[in-house]
């Protein structure tokens, strides 16, 4: 008997590329997901040979030898992504929709894939994927007026900023919970509406994003700026946004955003400049547990001693850019 299974990032853009595709193709399938970070997803697969994988805005290069092993099982996977691969398996059982542009986000590939049919979900993600422009541009055929966008922006942001934490616990909701939530909704109008999940994650991000813009920058130039926030829980859940949302306002500038683990060390969300969207990916990929795409990348665990080096890499790269 054929398994099915659903894997996909804990944020915006995961959410509702998921969302899309089993409004267009319903199917009862075994969730896998985690917090925005945690994408080392794909071991948590134990599929065998005839088995259906779908996976979700998880990159490819933090997963290559899990995906290696279920090819080899005889499993099938579908695989849509807008991060760096890395070396992308040539495998009969793979179908790969991979596109690094700076302005795709995984929600909008699987738009394509689905031809438009649930093209509102994809601005949704777009949108919390802190890619505005490229939102207002595929929403052009909805023919929807600001305060609807401004709707839809809203919505997205809620989501994504859902999925930062360091675990589960610093989270509302967990995210394959929020997904069967969202889920329930075909009209995102109806969720914001409707659903009591949506008003939650609203005033939880405004209480944090006021917390955070309380925090003054460690260093600030006129290439780039770089907040250290402190080891509080609502640090955690708003480090991505806040990122967003100081790229948004400062938009010839770059962003790092460090919040204190429980731990020790640093988590660390990174935003090149919207005038480039560039460089981000080779920073953060510059050390251990870094990775992301060019306009927005991250380092999952960066040790307190590599917070100066740091620094001056950000600055070296963003200086020239």
């Amino acid at each position: 008997m054929t398994q099915y299974f659903d894997v996909f990032n804990g944020d915006a853009d995961g959410i509702c590329a998921l969302h899309q595709l089993r409004l267009a193709q319903p199917l009862d399938a075994t969730l896998i997901s985690g917090v925005k970070r945690d994408i080392g997803l794909l071991a948590q697969v134990h599929a065998a040979a005839g088995d259906e994988i779908t996976v979700l805005d998880i990159v490819m290069s933090k997963n290559h030898a899990a995906l290696v092993t279920l090819l080899e099982a005889g499993a099938h996977v579908r695989y849509f992504d807008h991060h760096i691969p890395g070396d992308i398996p040539q495998h009969p059982h793979l179908d790969a929709y991979i596109d690094t542009d700076a302005n795709v986000c995984t929600s909008l590939l699987v738009n394509r894939y689905l031809s438009g049919s649930q093209l509102i979900w994809a601005v949704v993600a777009a949108f919390g994927d802190n890619m505005a422009d490229a939102a207002r541009t595929a929403a052009s055929p909805l023919d929807l007026n600001a305060a609807q966008l401004d709707e839809l922006r809203s919505l997205g942001e809620c989501i994504n900023y859902n999925g930062y934490g360091d675990t589960l616990a610093d989270l509302f909701f967990a995210p394959i919970d929020l997904y069967r939530v969202v889920h329930a909704y075909a009209d995102p109008f109806e969720f914001i509406r409707a659903d009591p999940a949506y008003q939650i994650l609203r005033d939880g991000y405004a209480e944090d994003l006021v917390q955070a813009q309380a925090v003054p920058p460690i260093q600030v130039r006129s290439s780039g700026a770089v907040y250290l926030l402190p080891d509080a829980t609502w640090s955690r859940r708003v480090s991505g946004v806040f990122g967003n949302r100081l790229a948004t306002d400062h938009p010839e500038r770059a962003h790092a955003v460090l919040t204190h683990k429980p731990g020790g060390g640093y988590v660390v969300s990174v935003r090149a400049p919207q005038t480039t969207k560039a460089g981000a990916d080779v920073l953060c990929s510059s050390f251990a547990t870094g990775g992301g795409r060019r306009g927005a990348a991250g380092i999952n665990h960066l040790p307190e001693v590599e917070l100066e080096e740091f620094v001056n890499c950000f600055y070296k790269i963003f200086e020239k850019n």
